[in-house]
């Protein structure tokens, strides 16, 4: 019976092995620092079979560098031996909702779940911190080698890790920011699915930066928009310099394979069509035909039109026509050229039909305030649910995140956000569900980043930021529950908390080197003492790659605990003492994954004919053990 490795995949080992597998020749075996052999990729080599010429050294190039950009890669690849526990008193409709609200340091979480969500999520939006000089924390320690990283993750807990604070006086200010982003947008690029997109706030300070970082991780190619949103309504006359009145947001792909949805329609849109000629296709808006190039630039568009009602050529000045001579004349055919009442324009219209824009608005790279909300729009919305004032600061209103949860995903999407705040993402997936009736599920990560003491929100007893986005998550989804609702939408307005906290498994259970004699006895049992089965259930769940979200029953059978994963794809047992009786009843369920406790069984030769009986019952089953 195999064994769970129990941590997060090892990106460095993966990316190496496909390597060898394109140059079986760059990729050698070398000893570590203990002597250990270990494959290691031969980079002259490599440059050497990427290049047509001779390669002898070091050459100019076009690149993004920056201090620090080494230690964002090997942070990113590293495997940590941490988990996610769950946190039923905290959640909403624990064993039946589809959302999730992990707790934890992100790039911990974005590893986390590798396996679990690779190539699952449709659309990421982050608002990450904007470096305006201000303190940001966050838990990466690049001050280690590889070796000693690894250890760390293995043996400490957070409260091991070195606490940054990136003020403007750092003087590595710049590089300290793009070193944190760039390895959590690495992994965040692997959970995207390949038709996936991600939406990324900023402010001008790292604009450039972050454009040239998401550029190299996600191809210059697959940029596709630069939005500019008008995140206030007035300027201030006090301003000092030019006032400051927009935001970015930063639109990838993750492949070509992205399509966007098409932006709703307004009322106020609609009133520009009407029908004065009584067209039987419906109301129609006219269009400009003459096109913005001139006559040099495009001359196969520079050619004459008969006037219907003086039967003189038109020529459309210094200008092109916007489409070609045979596009034209099929137009004209179909009556779709406007001259105006009784013929009275020079020259022609275009009509374009209601009919033919039902389906939306192309989005484009301008968002007013009027159509897509201001931060003091988002403040407002988080002091109403809590009934207080200053909550939380500038979070983004829910009228902003709607539309690029619309543009950028559909029904029964993932939508993720690792940035969380005060959890506007969540509350915008409920609104935009509500009102369309599709089901779209969310993961948000944020980190326990405790509040200012004497803040509003520590006085009423929400002492970190996880703390209060927790609760504007249930009071926006039983505000939601309370309008009107589309009758398709599942309603789903709860979320599974869970915790990223170290392993369940013992130190020994990963570096066996530090066993002595003594501990043999307390070394039977691998798993630490203050978990419970159900946190030793989400750590099977990460480590075979299922989805966080399935729902689970838990049953006693026998007198032991089984949790069955959505039906049976997935039976656990972490009990002692599980006799042959019991592991017959459980093959009986023809599960498609079976998970027991390593030193569960009443005896050696129960667990030896495990194997045997589910080959016999069930020989389907993949079965593991912890």
């Amino acid at each position: 019976m195999d064994k769970l490795k129990m941590h997060s995949p090892n990106l460095t080992d993966e990316n190496v092995a496909k390597i060898r597998d394109l140059f079986p020749g760059c990729v050698t075996e070398a000893a570590d620092e203990t002597g250990k052999l270990q494959l290691v990729v031969d980079f002259d080599q490599l440059r050497q079979e990427l290049s047509d010429h001779i390669v002898e050294g070091p050459q100019e190039r076009y690149r993004l560098d920056w201090p620090g950009k080494r230690e964002a890669l090997v942070a990113a690849n590293m495997p940590i031996a941490k988990t996610l526990r769950p946190s039923r008193n905290e959640s909403r409709d624990f064993d039946g909702t589809r959302n999730l609200f992990i707790e934890g340091d992100n790039l911990d979480a974005l590893k986390i779940l590798q396996e679990s969500y690779l190539g699952t999520v449709k659309l990421i939006y982050i608002d990450p911190p904007y470096n305006t000089g201000n303190d940001f924390v966050y838990d990466d320690d690049f001050s280690v080698d590889a070796k000693s990283y690894l250890e760390r993750s293995n043996q400490e807990d957070s409260n091991g890790n070195r606490l940054v604070a990136n003020t403007s006086s750092n003087g590595r200010f710049h590089s300290d920011w793009m070193t944190m982003i760039y390895s959590r947008l690495k992994l965040a690029r692997n959970l995207l699915k390949n038709d996936g997109a991600i939406c990324i706030s900023i402010d001008d300070g790292e604009v450039a930066n972050l454009r040239k970082i998401a550029d190299e991780i996600f191809g210059e190619s697959n940029f596709m928009a630069n939005i500019v949103w008008q995140k206030k309504y007035a300027v201030s006359n006090d301003d000092p310099g030019i006032a400051d009145m927009h935001d970015h947001i930063l639109v990838y792909r993750k492949t070509s394979d992205f399509s966007r949805n098409f932006l709703p329609r307004s009322d106020k849109q609609n009133e520009r069509y009407s029908n004065p000629d009584n067209d039987v296709r419906g109301p129609w808006a006219s269009d400009n035909y003459i096109s913005n190039n001139s006559k040099a630039d495009r001359p196969t568009l520079y050619y004459p039109i008969v006037h219907p009602k003086t039967g003189q050529e038109v020529w459309p000045g210094e200008n092109a026509w916007r489409y070609s001579r045979d596009k034209h004349e099929k137009m004209a055919a179909e009556g779709r050229l406007y001259w105006g009442p009784n013929l009275s324009y020079e020259r022609p219209r275009m009509k374009r039909y209601l009919s033919e824009v039902q389906d939306g608005i192309v989005p484009s790279t301008w968002w007013p305030f009027v159509d897509f909300g201001h931060n003091n729009e988002g403040s407002k919305e988080v002091n109403d649910l809590f009934g207080k004032k200053k909550v939380f600061t500038f979070p983004k209103p829910t009228r902003l995140l709607k539309e690029i949860i619309r543009i950028g995903s559909s029904n029964n999407d993932v939508v993720m956000d690792f940035f969380a705040g005060s959890g506007s993402t969540a509350h915008a997936v409920f609104k935009l569900c509500a009102e369309t009736g599709e089901n779209r599920q969310f993961i948000l990560i944020q980190m326990p980043e405790e509040v200012e003491e004497e803040s509003e929100a520590a006085n009423s007893g929400l002492k970190s930021i996880a703390e209060i986005a927790k609760e504007r998550i249930r009071l926006a989804g039983q505000k939601v529950l309370e309008g009107e609702c589309h009758p398709g939408w599942n309603r789903d307005v709860g979320f599974r908390v869970l915790k990223v906290d170290t392993s369940n498994m013992k130190d020994v259970f990963y570096r066996p080197d530090v066993l002595g004699q003594k501990d043999l006895i307390d070394a039977v049992e691998n798993t630490k003492a203050d978990r419970i089965p159900e946190d030793l259930l989400f750590q099977v769940l990460l480590d075979w790659g299922v989805d966080l979200t399935l729902p689970i029953r838990r049953e006693v059978v026998q007198g032991k605990t089984v949790f069955f994963l959505d039906g049976n794809a997935l039976v656990a047992c972490f009990d002692t003492g599980v006799t042959e009786e019991l592991v017959k009843e459980l093959a009986g369920h023809e599960p498609l994954r079976m998970v027991f406790r390593d030193n569960g069984f009443v005896s050696d030769a129960v667990k030896i004919n495990v194997e045997q009986i589910f080959r016999q019952l069930s020989p389907n089953t993949d079965i593991k053990s912890i």
